[in-house]
Protein backbone atom coordinates (compact mmCIF):
# COMPACT_ATOMS: atom_id res chain seq x y z
CA UNK A 1 0.00 0.00 0.00
CA UNK A 2 1.40 3.40 -0.98
CA UNK A 3 1.77 6.22 1.59
CA UNK A 4 -0.93 8.19 -0.27
CA UNK A 5 -3.45 5.35 -0.05
CA UNK A 6 -2.60 4.77 3.59
CA UNK A 7 -2.98 8.48 4.28
CA UNK A 8 -6.44 8.41 2.70
CA UNK A 9 -7.47 5.54 4.94
CA UNK A 10 -6.14 7.33 8.03
CA UNK A 11 -8.03 10.51 7.06
CA UNK A 12 -11.25 8.55 6.52
CA UNK A 13 -10.98 6.78 9.90
CA UNK A 14 -10.25 10.10 11.63
CA UNK A 15 -13.25 11.78 9.98
CA UNK A 16 -15.51 8.93 11.06
CA UNK A 17 -14.18 9.19 14.62
CA UNK A 18 -14.85 12.94 14.69
CA UNK A 19 -18.33 12.54 13.19
CA UNK A 20 -19.16 10.05 15.93
CA UNK A 21 -18.95 12.89 18.43
CA UNK A 22 -15.67 11.77 19.98
CA UNK A 23 -13.63 14.66 21.44
CA UNK A 24 -10.90 15.86 19.09
CA UNK A 25 -8.03 14.89 21.40
CA UNK A 26 -9.35 11.35 21.92
CA UNK A 27 -10.01 10.94 18.19
CA UNK A 28 -6.47 11.98 17.27
CA UNK A 29 -4.83 9.81 19.92
CA UNK A 30 -7.13 6.83 19.30
CA UNK A 31 -6.58 6.79 15.53
CA UNK A 32 -2.83 7.22 16.00
CA UNK A 33 -2.59 4.26 18.41
CA UNK A 34 -4.85 2.12 16.21
CA UNK A 35 -2.56 2.43 13.17
CA UNK A 36 0.58 2.12 15.27
CA UNK A 37 -0.71 -1.23 16.56
CA UNK A 38 -1.84 -2.37 13.09
CA UNK A 39 1.57 -1.73 11.51
CA UNK A 40 4.01 -2.13 14.40
CA UNK A 41 2.22 -4.47 16.78
CA UNK A 42 1.54 -3.83 20.46
CA UNK A 43 5.15 -2.87 21.08
CA UNK A 44 4.45 0.20 18.93
CA UNK A 45 2.60 1.63 21.91
CA UNK A 46 5.84 1.81 23.88
CA UNK A 47 6.47 5.31 22.51
CA UNK A 48 3.03 6.72 23.34
CA UNK A 49 3.88 8.15 26.77
CA UNK A 50 7.19 9.64 25.64
CA UNK A 51 5.63 11.17 22.52
CA UNK A 52 2.74 12.72 24.45
CA UNK A 53 5.18 14.18 26.97
CA UNK A 54 7.48 15.47 24.26
CA UNK A 55 4.54 17.22 22.61
CA UNK A 56 3.80 19.08 25.83
CA UNK A 57 7.40 19.61 26.98
CA UNK A 58 7.62 23.09 25.50
CA UNK A 59 8.23 26.20 27.62
CA UNK A 60 6.22 28.41 25.27
CA UNK A 61 3.11 26.33 26.03
CA UNK A 62 2.97 28.00 29.45
CA UNK A 63 1.70 31.13 27.70
CA UNK A 64 -1.51 29.40 26.65
CA UNK A 65 -3.11 28.89 30.10
CA UNK A 66 -1.88 32.36 31.13
CA UNK A 67 -3.51 34.10 28.16
CA UNK A 68 -6.65 32.02 28.69
CA UNK A 69 -6.71 33.10 32.35
CA UNK A 70 -6.28 36.70 31.25
CA UNK A 71 -9.24 36.38 28.88
CA UNK A 72 -11.42 34.55 31.42
CA UNK A 73 -10.85 37.29 33.99
CA UNK A 74 -11.81 40.05 31.55
CA UNK A 75 -14.80 38.12 30.19
CA UNK A 76 -16.16 37.64 33.73
CA UNK A 77 -16.42 41.40 34.29
CA UNK A 78 -18.36 44.27 32.76
CA UNK A 79 -15.32 45.27 30.70
CA UNK A 80 -17.10 44.38 27.45
CA UNK A 81 -20.17 46.43 28.30
CA UNK A 82 -18.06 49.40 29.40
CA UNK A 83 -15.94 49.19 26.26
CA UNK A 84 -19.06 49.19 24.11
CA UNK A 85 -20.55 52.09 26.04
CA UNK A 86 -17.34 54.13 25.78
CA UNK A 87 -17.15 53.74 22.01
CA UNK A 88 -20.86 54.55 21.69
CA UNK A 89 -20.37 57.80 23.63
CA UNK A 90 -17.52 58.85 21.36
CA UNK A 91 -19.02 57.75 18.01
CA UNK A 92 -22.72 58.44 18.49
CA UNK A 93 -22.68 61.51 16.21
CA UNK A 94 -21.00 59.65 13.35
CA UNK A 95 -23.54 58.46 10.72
CA UNK A 96 -23.86 54.73 11.30
CA UNK A 97 -21.60 55.17 14.31
CA UNK A 98 -23.40 52.56 16.38
CA UNK A 99 -22.38 49.71 14.12
CA UNK A 100 -18.83 51.09 14.06
CA UNK A 101 -18.86 51.12 17.85
CA UNK A 102 -19.93 47.48 17.93
CA UNK A 103 -17.27 46.29 15.49
CA UNK A 104 -14.60 48.37 17.23
CA UNK A 105 -15.66 47.00 20.63
CA UNK A 106 -15.59 43.46 19.23
CA UNK A 107 -12.07 43.82 17.83
CA UNK A 108 -10.66 45.29 21.06
CA UNK A 109 -12.51 42.95 23.42
CA UNK A 110 -11.62 39.95 21.26
CA UNK A 111 -7.95 40.88 21.54
CA UNK A 112 -8.31 41.23 25.30
CA UNK A 113 -10.25 38.03 25.90
CA UNK A 114 -8.90 35.86 23.08
CA UNK A 115 -12.32 34.22 22.85
CA UNK A 116 -14.70 34.69 19.94
CA UNK A 117 -17.79 33.28 21.75
CA UNK A 118 -17.09 35.45 24.82
CA UNK A 119 -16.78 38.51 22.59
CA UNK A 120 -20.06 37.78 20.81
CA UNK A 121 -21.84 37.31 24.12
CA UNK A 122 -20.33 40.32 25.90
CA UNK A 123 -20.79 42.87 23.10
CA UNK A 124 -23.88 41.32 21.48
CA UNK A 125 -26.04 41.38 24.61
CA UNK A 126 -25.98 45.16 24.56
CA UNK A 127 -25.16 45.94 20.95
CA UNK A 128 -27.75 43.86 19.08
CA UNK A 129 -30.86 45.16 20.93
CA UNK A 130 -29.54 48.73 20.72
CA UNK A 131 -28.96 48.50 16.96
CA UNK A 132 -32.38 46.93 16.40
CA UNK A 133 -34.02 49.69 18.45
CA UNK A 134 -32.43 52.33 16.24
CA UNK A 135 -33.53 50.75 12.98
CA UNK A 136 -30.49 48.75 11.93
CA UNK A 137 -31.47 45.58 10.03
CA UNK A 138 -31.32 42.48 12.25
CA UNK A 139 -29.09 40.73 9.71
CA UNK A 140 -26.51 43.53 9.93
CA UNK A 141 -26.72 43.80 13.72
CA UNK A 142 -26.10 40.08 14.25
CA UNK A 143 -23.69 39.56 11.35
CA UNK A 144 -21.43 42.42 12.45
CA UNK A 145 -21.13 41.03 15.99
CA UNK A 146 -20.55 37.46 14.77
CA UNK A 147 -17.80 38.57 12.39
CA UNK A 148 -16.26 41.09 14.78
CA UNK A 149 -15.85 38.36 17.39
CA UNK A 150 -13.61 36.32 15.09
CA UNK A 151 -10.91 39.01 15.09
CA UNK A 152 -9.62 37.81 18.45
CA UNK A 153 -7.75 34.89 16.93
CA UNK A 154 -5.88 37.25 14.59
CA UNK A 155 -5.20 40.40 16.62
CA UNK A 156 -2.56 39.73 19.32
CA UNK A 157 -2.30 38.27 21.83
CA UNK A 158 -3.75 35.24 20.03
CA UNK A 159 -3.89 31.66 21.30
CA UNK A 160 -4.16 30.46 17.70
CA UNK A 161 -0.93 32.23 16.76
CA UNK A 162 0.83 30.73 19.78
CA UNK A 163 -0.25 27.21 18.80
CA UNK A 164 0.84 27.79 15.20
CA UNK A 165 4.20 29.14 16.36
CA UNK A 166 4.83 26.12 18.55
CA UNK A 167 3.65 23.65 15.88
CA UNK A 168 5.86 25.20 13.19
CA UNK A 169 8.75 26.36 15.40
CA UNK A 170 8.36 29.93 14.15
CA UNK A 171 8.69 33.09 16.24
CA UNK A 172 5.55 33.84 18.27
CA UNK A 173 6.65 37.47 18.47
CA UNK A 174 6.78 37.73 14.68
CA UNK A 175 3.41 36.04 14.37
CA UNK A 176 1.84 38.52 16.80
CA UNK A 177 3.23 41.44 14.81
CA UNK A 178 2.16 39.83 11.53
CA UNK A 179 -1.46 39.71 12.73
CA UNK A 180 -1.77 43.42 13.60
CA UNK A 181 -2.08 45.01 10.14
CA UNK A 182 -4.26 42.21 8.66
CA UNK A 183 -6.47 42.47 11.77
CA UNK A 184 -6.83 46.21 11.28
CA UNK A 185 -7.44 45.66 7.56
CA UNK A 186 -10.31 43.25 8.25
CA UNK A 187 -11.73 45.60 10.89
CA UNK A 188 -11.70 48.40 8.32
CA UNK A 189 -13.35 46.21 5.68
CA UNK A 190 -16.04 45.15 8.17
CA UNK A 191 -16.71 48.78 9.09
CA UNK A 192 -16.86 49.93 5.47
CA UNK A 193 -19.36 47.21 4.52
CA UNK A 194 -21.47 47.86 7.63
CA UNK A 195 -21.73 51.56 6.85
CA UNK A 196 -22.67 50.86 3.24
CA UNK A 197 -25.28 48.26 4.24
CA UNK A 198 -26.71 50.48 6.96
CA UNK A 199 -27.19 53.42 4.62
CA UNK A 200 -28.28 51.33 1.64
CA UNK A 201 -30.87 49.17 3.37
CA UNK A 202 -31.35 50.59 6.86
CA UNK A 203 -33.50 53.52 5.83
CA UNK A 204 -35.15 53.70 9.24
CA UNK A 205 -31.92 54.23 11.19
CA UNK A 206 -32.46 56.68 14.03
CA UNK A 207 -29.74 58.86 15.44
CA UNK A 208 -29.06 59.02 19.14
CA UNK A 209 -30.83 62.21 20.13
CA UNK A 210 -29.64 62.11 23.74
CA UNK A 211 -26.09 63.14 23.05
CA UNK A 212 -23.27 62.93 25.55
CA UNK A 213 -21.36 65.66 27.31
CA UNK A 214 -17.59 65.73 27.30
CA UNK A 215 -17.70 64.84 30.96
CA UNK A 216 -19.73 61.71 30.21
CA UNK A 217 -17.30 60.75 27.47
CA UNK A 218 -14.25 61.03 29.70
CA UNK A 219 -15.69 59.61 32.91
CA UNK A 220 -15.90 56.07 31.51
CA UNK A 221 -12.34 55.98 30.18
CA UNK A 222 -10.67 55.11 33.54
CA UNK A 223 -12.58 51.81 33.47
CA UNK A 224 -11.36 50.67 30.06
CA UNK A 225 -7.98 52.31 29.52
CA UNK A 226 -6.21 50.06 32.08
CA UNK A 227 -7.34 46.97 30.13
CA UNK A 228 -6.15 48.47 26.85
CA UNK A 229 -2.87 49.25 28.59
CA UNK A 230 -2.48 45.52 29.29
CA UNK A 231 -2.34 44.77 25.55
CA UNK A 232 0.26 47.51 25.08
CA UNK A 233 2.22 46.23 28.08
CA UNK A 234 2.24 42.62 26.82
CA UNK A 235 3.37 43.66 23.34
CA UNK A 236 6.01 46.01 24.75
CA UNK A 237 7.36 43.26 26.99
CA UNK A 238 7.58 40.90 24.01
CA UNK A 239 9.18 43.25 21.51
CA UNK A 240 11.23 45.26 23.97
CA UNK A 241 13.19 42.17 24.90
CA UNK A 242 11.90 42.37 28.46
CA UNK A 243 10.12 39.03 28.63
CA UNK A 244 9.42 35.80 26.75
CA UNK A 245 5.85 35.10 25.55
CA UNK A 246 5.23 32.91 28.61
CA UNK A 247 6.49 35.55 31.01
CA UNK A 248 4.51 38.31 29.29
CA UNK A 249 1.39 36.15 29.41
CA UNK A 250 1.87 35.53 33.14
CA UNK A 251 2.21 39.25 33.87
CA UNK A 252 -0.83 40.00 31.68
CA UNK A 253 -2.92 37.43 33.55
CA UNK A 254 -1.85 38.82 36.93
CA UNK A 255 -2.66 42.41 35.96
CA UNK A 256 -6.01 41.38 34.42
CA UNK A 257 -7.06 39.60 37.61
CA UNK A 258 -5.94 42.57 39.68
CA UNK A 259 -7.86 45.09 37.56
CA UNK A 260 -11.01 42.94 37.62
CA UNK A 261 -10.82 42.81 41.42
CA UNK A 262 -10.08 46.53 41.83
CA UNK A 263 -12.36 48.04 39.15
CA UNK A 264 -15.28 45.60 39.10
CA UNK A 265 -15.06 44.23 42.66
CA UNK A 266 -14.85 40.62 41.48
CA UNK A 267 -13.27 39.40 44.70
CA UNK A 268 -15.62 36.78 46.13
CA UNK A 269 -14.23 33.27 46.34
CA UNK A 270 -17.01 31.85 44.15
CA UNK A 271 -16.34 34.42 41.41
CA UNK A 272 -12.58 33.87 41.42
CA UNK A 273 -13.10 30.12 41.48
CA UNK A 274 -15.37 30.37 38.41
CA UNK A 275 -12.61 32.24 36.54
CA UNK A 276 -9.97 29.66 37.48
CA UNK A 277 -12.31 26.77 36.69
CA UNK A 278 -13.14 28.12 33.23
CA UNK A 279 -9.53 28.86 32.32
CA UNK A 280 -8.32 25.48 33.63
CA UNK A 281 -10.94 23.58 31.63
CA UNK A 282 -10.09 25.39 28.39
CA UNK A 283 -6.35 25.06 29.00
CA UNK A 284 -6.55 21.33 29.65
CA UNK A 285 -8.67 20.85 26.52
CA UNK A 286 -6.10 22.64 24.35
CA UNK A 287 -3.17 20.83 25.99
CA UNK A 288 -4.83 17.46 25.40
CA UNK A 289 -5.30 18.31 21.73
CA UNK A 290 -1.64 19.41 21.47
CA UNK A 291 -0.36 16.19 23.06
CA UNK A 292 -2.67 14.01 20.95
CA UNK A 293 -1.68 15.90 17.80
CA UNK A 294 1.98 15.22 18.57
CA UNK A 295 1.20 11.51 18.78
CA UNK A 296 -0.82 11.66 15.55
CA UNK A 297 2.03 13.49 13.77
CA UNK A 298 4.50 10.86 15.00
CA UNK A 299 2.30 8.08 13.62
CA UNK A 300 1.96 9.86 10.26
CA UNK A 301 5.72 10.38 10.04
CA UNK A 302 6.68 6.89 11.21
CA UNK A 303 4.43 5.34 8.54
CA UNK A 304 5.97 7.70 5.95
CA UNK A 305 2.57 9.24 5.17
CA UNK A 306 3.63 12.87 5.67
CA UNK A 307 6.81 12.52 3.63
CA UNK A 308 5.03 10.55 0.92
CA UNK A 309 2.31 13.18 0.57
CA UNK A 310 4.86 15.98 0.38
CA UNK A 311 6.85 14.11 -2.28
CA UNK A 312 3.68 13.38 -4.25
CA UNK A 313 2.63 17.03 -4.29
CA UNK A 314 6.15 18.16 -5.16
CA UNK A 315 6.24 15.65 -8.02
CA UNK A 316 3.06 17.10 -9.51
CA UNK A 317 4.95 20.33 -10.29
CA UNK A 318 1.77 22.29 -9.68
CA UNK A 319 1.82 26.06 -10.12
CA UNK A 320 2.46 27.50 -6.65
CA UNK A 321 -0.58 29.79 -6.80
CA UNK A 322 -2.83 26.90 -7.74
CA UNK A 323 -1.25 24.95 -4.88
CA UNK A 324 -1.97 27.82 -2.49
CA UNK A 325 -5.58 27.98 -3.66
CA UNK A 326 -6.00 24.24 -3.06
CA UNK A 327 -4.49 24.57 0.43
CA UNK A 328 -6.84 27.46 1.25
CA UNK A 329 -9.83 25.38 0.20
CA UNK A 330 -8.58 22.48 2.35
CA UNK A 331 -8.16 24.75 5.38
CA UNK A 332 -11.55 26.33 4.85
CA UNK A 333 -13.26 22.94 4.69
CA UNK A 334 -11.40 21.76 7.80
CA UNK A 335 -12.38 24.94 9.62
CA UNK A 336 -16.05 24.26 8.95
CA UNK A 337 -15.95 21.18 11.17
CA UNK A 338 -13.03 21.55 13.60
CA UNK A 339 -11.78 24.21 16.06
CA UNK A 340 -8.79 26.30 14.92
CA UNK A 341 -6.32 24.66 17.33
CA UNK A 342 -7.17 21.18 16.03
CA UNK A 343 -6.87 22.24 12.38
CA UNK A 344 -3.47 23.84 12.96
CA UNK A 345 -2.04 20.87 14.81
CA UNK A 346 -3.41 18.35 12.29
CA UNK A 347 -2.42 20.11 9.07
CA UNK A 348 0.79 22.08 9.65
CA UNK A 349 3.17 19.08 9.91
CA UNK A 350 2.19 18.15 6.36
CA UNK A 351 1.54 21.58 4.86
CA UNK A 352 4.48 23.58 6.18
CA UNK A 353 7.22 21.74 4.21
CA UNK A 354 5.11 22.13 1.08
CA UNK A 355 4.56 25.84 1.73
CA UNK A 356 8.27 26.46 2.31
CA UNK A 357 9.26 24.42 -0.75
CA UNK A 358 6.87 26.55 -2.84
CA UNK A 359 8.68 29.68 -1.68
CA UNK A 360 6.04 31.06 0.70
CA UNK A 361 6.85 32.73 4.02
CA UNK A 362 5.69 30.58 7.01
CA UNK A 363 4.83 33.73 9.03
CA UNK A 364 2.67 35.02 6.19
CA UNK A 365 1.07 31.58 5.83
CA UNK A 366 0.22 31.62 9.54
CA UNK A 367 -1.87 34.75 8.99
CA UNK A 368 -3.58 33.20 5.95
CA UNK A 369 -4.37 30.06 7.92
CA UNK A 370 -5.80 32.11 10.80
CA UNK A 371 -8.16 34.04 8.51
CA UNK A 372 -9.41 30.73 7.12
CA UNK A 373 -10.12 29.66 10.70
CA UNK A 374 -12.03 32.93 11.24
CA UNK A 375 -14.30 32.07 8.33
CA UNK A 376 -15.02 28.70 9.91
CA UNK A 377 -16.23 30.39 13.10
CA UNK A 378 -19.15 32.01 11.26
CA UNK A 379 -19.88 29.24 8.77
CA UNK A 380 -22.25 26.26 9.33
CA UNK A 381 -22.40 23.52 10.37
CA UNK A 382 -20.09 24.21 13.32
CA UNK A 383 -19.93 28.03 13.12
CA UNK A 384 -19.80 28.57 16.87
CA UNK A 385 -20.31 32.34 16.73
CA UNK A 386 -23.58 31.92 14.82
CA UNK A 387 -25.08 29.80 17.58
CA UNK A 388 -23.85 32.13 20.31
CA UNK A 389 -25.54 35.06 18.54
CA UNK A 390 -28.70 33.01 18.07
CA UNK A 391 -28.79 32.20 21.78
CA UNK A 392 -28.39 35.81 22.95
CA UNK A 393 -30.81 37.14 20.31
CA UNK A 394 -33.49 34.40 20.13
CA UNK A 395 -35.89 36.73 18.33
CA UNK A 396 -33.59 36.67 15.29
CA UNK A 397 -33.76 33.51 13.18
CA UNK A 398 -30.56 31.59 12.56
CA UNK A 399 -31.09 32.06 8.81
CA UNK A 400 -31.07 35.83 9.36
CA UNK A 401 -27.84 35.64 11.35
CA UNK A 402 -26.27 33.53 8.59
CA UNK A 403 -27.47 35.97 5.94
CA UNK A 404 -25.89 38.84 7.85
CA UNK A 405 -22.61 36.95 8.33
CA UNK A 406 -22.26 35.95 4.65
CA UNK A 407 -20.91 39.32 3.41
CA UNK A 408 -18.31 39.27 6.18
CA UNK A 409 -17.20 35.81 5.07
CA UNK A 410 -16.70 37.22 1.58
CA UNK A 411 -14.73 40.13 3.03
CA UNK A 412 -12.42 37.62 4.74
CA UNK A 413 -11.92 35.89 1.39
CA UNK A 414 -11.10 39.34 -0.03
CA UNK A 415 -8.61 39.75 2.82
CA UNK A 416 -6.93 36.48 1.83
CA UNK A 417 -6.70 37.66 -1.79
CA UNK A 418 -5.19 41.00 -0.70
CA UNK A 419 -2.64 39.17 1.44
CA UNK A 420 -1.79 36.95 -1.51
CA UNK A 421 -1.26 39.95 -3.80
CA UNK A 422 0.45 42.08 -1.14
CA UNK A 423 2.17 39.76 1.37
CA UNK A 424 3.86 42.78 2.90
CA UNK A 425 0.60 43.50 4.75
CA UNK A 426 1.60 40.65 7.04
CA UNK A 427 5.40 40.62 6.76
CA UNK A 428 6.33 44.31 6.72
CA UNK A 429 5.76 45.05 10.42
CA UNK A 430 7.65 41.98 11.75
CA UNK A 431 10.57 42.73 9.42
CA UNK A 432 10.56 46.41 10.40
CA UNK A 433 10.38 45.75 14.16
CA UNK A 434 12.54 42.62 14.41
CA UNK A 435 14.63 42.71 11.25
CA UNK A 436 14.37 40.43 8.20
CA UNK A 437 14.18 36.68 8.80
CA UNK A 438 17.35 34.72 8.25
Amino acid sequence: MSPIELGGIVALVLILALLSGMPVAFALAGVAMLFMVLFNGLHGLNVVADTLFAGLNEFALLSIPMFILMGAAIASSRAGSDLYEALERWFHRVPGGLVLSNIGACSIFAALSGSSPATCAAIGKMGIPEMQKRGYPSSLATGAIAAGGTLGILIPPSITMIVYGIATETSIGRLFLAGILPGLMLTGLFMAWSLYYAHRYGTAIQKNTEGYTWRERFEILPKILPFLAIIVMVLWALYGGVATPSEAAGVGALFSLTLVVVIYKVWRGSELWAILKTSTRESVMIMLIIGAAALFSYMMSSLYITQGLAEWIAGMEMNKWLLLAAINVLLLLAGLFLPPVAVILMTTPTLLPIIIAAGFDPIWFGVMLTINMEIGLITPPVGLNLYVINSIAPDVKLQTVLKGALPFMLLMVLGILLLTLFPGIATWLPDYMMGPQR
